[in-house]
């Protein structure tokens, strides 16, 4: 215990600056201004204009300096959240781990953070030294020790467009190389949450993993298991949304991280045709993200797990189970499996059902039925998904790309496909679904034996619930 003290105070001593901030000109960090979000240089405007020092700061940084488009910005000051709220008309305070400040414009928000104190040992952690709730407020100086890599240290002065680099980060940027500041086991212990981040830079930045830096991401893996769901979720989505899935899933693999996020990937894997389908999945994924589309998390997920899902369906059907019936119970007990470990929202959960569901009422409908699937709000996602199958060779691609066209038609368009679906199926003696016969109802004598007579029965009823339209619905 001792001498991890002692490494953690000899790791948090060198964490400050060796020589002293390095102030970047523009010709230098090589920044384009036009690609910065006007909100986060108003809100620097605004904390100037007051008195304060305000930056934008991390992630955003970051990504303009490799020339990408940040996602988001968020904006650091020597305000506090109390002198920050005021200046403006949309804000507010938020957060009780790290408490900041949320600055509205329309549907755009910039997340105001103030800078953080050095840690001093003060700080409420867990039993692992997870710091739960951390207030202490600092100089920038400071603020750029406690942030947790060099490439994530960076401070952009819209106003005068210098970067202010205490940690040699722009450096550390242009060489590819993911560094933590300060002793890295203390850093991952500190938030657990970093070993992934460093996964994500390093495949997102095709950038390598500082040695020191990687040397305790192994054995210190199953801390991921301590954090809290939520934030896992949302930092597995980040992974998976980076533009570079796939490398980050290897990363993960490598180090064992997949274990506490997605640990159902290495049976996914050893499925047949299991890894080619999510490597599909995640191309597709990555091609949306570059392009600066939005992405599907019940999409992502439900392709990530559909190897599974598919080969439980499969088995079910082979023993007699009808098929509507049989997806709904392999779905559930992936899911289940799944949940274990990264607790997939739940709204997500039902997209992710839903867009299997419809696997199976593809196969086989009628006109009617069609109609209906066209009303489902996540029937394009599943059209979508009975590509991703024809690409893998599940099902054929003359009909995933009819479902597709139909999809993408207007209402007339699609009357004349389904009539002409419905045409070819009767000249080539296609079975298509038919609305099954009702069996007479029989008549109760007088003596309480039953008798035959029209209408539905109990029996049919029941059976009504294994066609395919009859699968749940969000």
């Amino acid at each position: 215990m001792l001498k991890q003290t002692i490494k953690n105070f000899v790791g948090r001593l060198f964490a400050g600056p060796a020589r002293g901030p390095e102030r970047i000109s523009p010709e230098k960090h090589g920044i384009d201004k036009r690609k910065v979000s006007r909100h986060a240089v108003k809100v620097c405007e605004v904390l100037h204009n007051a008195g304060y020092e305000a930056y934008i700061v991390g992630g955003a940084v970051r990504d303009l300096i490799v020339g990408l488009q940040p996602k988001d910005f968020d904006v650091a000051t020597n305000a506090t959240p109390e002198q920050v709220r005021p200046l403006f008309r949309r804000a507010r305070i938020i957060g009780r781990r790290f408490q900041l400040v949320h600055v509205v414009f329309g549907q755009e928000i910039i997340e105001t953070s103030t800078f953080r104190a050095m840690a001093n040992g003060d700080e409420f952690t867990d039993e692992h030294g997870r710091i739960l709730r951390d207030n202490l407020f600092g100089s920038q100086e400071e603020d750029a020790a406690r942030r947790d890599f060099t490439l994530n240290a960076l401070y952009y002065d819209p106003i005068d467009e210098y970067v202010i680099d205490y940690h040699r980060g722009v450096a550390d940027l242009k060489n590819r190389v993911v560094r933590m500041i300060g002793d890295p086991e203390a850093r991952y212990r500190e938030d657990p949450v970093r070993m992934l981040r460093a996964m994500r830079f390093a495949a997102k930045l095709d950038a390598t993993i500082d040695p020191a830096t990687a040397e305790p991401i192994q054995r210190m893996a199953g801390l991921i298991e301590h954090v809290p769901a939520s934030r896992l979720f949302d930092e597995t989505l980040k992974l998976l949304t980076c533009g570079h899935a796939m490398d980050c899933l290897r990363l993960l693999q490598k180090a064992g991280l997949h274990r506490g996020l997605i640990p159902l990937i290495d049976q996914v894997f050893a499925e047949e045709g299991g890894e080619e389908f999510v490597e599909f999945a995640l191309a597709r994924t990555d091609t949306r993200v570059r392009g600066g589309k939005t992405v599907s998390p019940s999409f992502l997920f439900a392709a990530l797990l559909w190897k599974l899902v598919y080969r439980r369906w499969n088995e079910l059907r082979a023993s007699g189970e009808p098929a509507s019936q049989a997806l709904v119970q392999a779905a559930d007990s992936v899911i289940e499996q799944q949940t274990r470990k990264l607790a997939i929202q739940r709204r997500f959960q039902a997209d992710m059902r839903e867009i299997w569901f419809m696997q199976a009422r593809f196969e086989r409908v009628n006109p009617r039925a069609i109609w209906r699937m066209l009303d489902q709000p996540r029937f394009r996602a599943a059209a979508d998904f009975l590509q991703l199958r024809a690409e893998a060779k599940e099902v054929d691609s003359v009909q995933a790309q009819w479902w597709m066209d139909l999809a993408n038609a207007d209402d007339s368009t699609r009357a004349e496909m389904i009539e002409s679906y419905q045409e070819q199926s009767r000249k080539s003696g296609a079975t298509v679904a038919t609305k099954r016969r009702r069996r007479p109802r029989k008549k109760r004598s007088a003596d309480g034996a039953s008798a035959h007579t029209d209408g539905g029965s109990g029996a049919q009823q029941a059976s009504s619930g294994t066609h395919h339209d009859s699968a749940p619905q969000d």
